[in-house]
């Protein structure tokens, strides 16, 4: 079994995290522990991030660097034009 440990929160947020687990049938313990996991790193944003990048500039055969991804929030339409404007075929 994995070590425990105490995480003191209010009474109000225990009582809400509690009415959570009961109406999703499950034990308070789990639903922590899944909203825990769902909750990235900043480590593991980056890790993803990269990952995407590379798998980006893998499918669609143009070397773009990290400063043209950050150009617009918009990756996808970003990569559109920046593909466009080299020639490439998505």
């Amino acid at each position: 079994m994995a070590e425990r440990a105490t995480i003191k929160v209010s009474r109000e947020v225990r009582d809400h995290l509690a009415q959570v687990a009961r109406e999703r049938g499950v034990t308070l313990r789990y639903l922590v522990e899944h909203l825990a996991a769902r909750q990235l790193t900043a480590a593991q944003i980056a890790g993803r991030a990269a990952a995407d990048r590379k798998a980006a500039r893998e499918v669609i055969g143009v070397d773009i660097s990290d400063e043209e991804f950050e150009k617009t929030p918009d990756v996808l339409v970003h990569l559109y034009r920046l593909t466009a404007e080299r020639g490439a075929r998505v």
